[in-house]
């Protein structure tokens, strides 16, 4: 990573059930785009809380439903074209692209089921790790994927 690049700080949650089994959201841009519920990390907020913070406003699920399991990261990924466009639109910064840092989350019951944010989601899946489809990912999001889950759950990585 370059130091003359400007990364936006982000944090990502990664729930998983007690069945081993993890949630993945499909973006309602673009349609057809999976990826973990995730958004920026707001200064002086430590990356965890932000991922708490993003994750239950996008699923609605709580604080109190979870268990800290594991922090990875961070990794980066620079913005194609049109995303870095779109980033200085809302922003009117020049972020190169995201350093994220994701955080496993034990959800403490079978019970607890997501309710999406309309904003950012239209569906979801609980998938078990080896089923994660690497082609819904964005391309430019992709290694960074591939890399998460090879590090998380020693899948995808090739």
């Amino acid at each position: 990573m370059s130091d003359e690049k400007l990364y936006r700080l982000n944090a990502a949650a990664i729930y998983m059930r007690p069945d081993g089994r993890i949630l993945v959201c499909e973006r309602v841009k673009p349609r057809g785009s999976w990826q973990f519920p995730q958004g920026g990390v707001k200064s002086d907020e430590p990356p965890v809380d932000a991922a708490m913070r993003e994750g239950m406003e996008e699923t609605g699920l709580r604080p109190n439903e979870l268990e800290l399991a594991g922090e990875y990261g961070p990794y980066h990924y620079d913005y194609d074209e049109k995303n870095a466009a779109r980033v200085f639109a809302k922003r009117n910064i020049a972020y190169a692209g995201q350093l994220q840092h994701y955080f496993l989350f034990k959800l403490k019951s079978m019970d607890s089921e997501p309710w999406l944010d309309q904003c950012e989601f239209c569906d979801f899946r609980w998938i078990k790790p080896e089923e994660m489809d690497f082609s819904a990912i964005p391309d430019f999001k992709l290694p960074v994927y591939r890399q998460l889950m090879a590090d998380v759950f020693g899948v995808g990585k090739s």
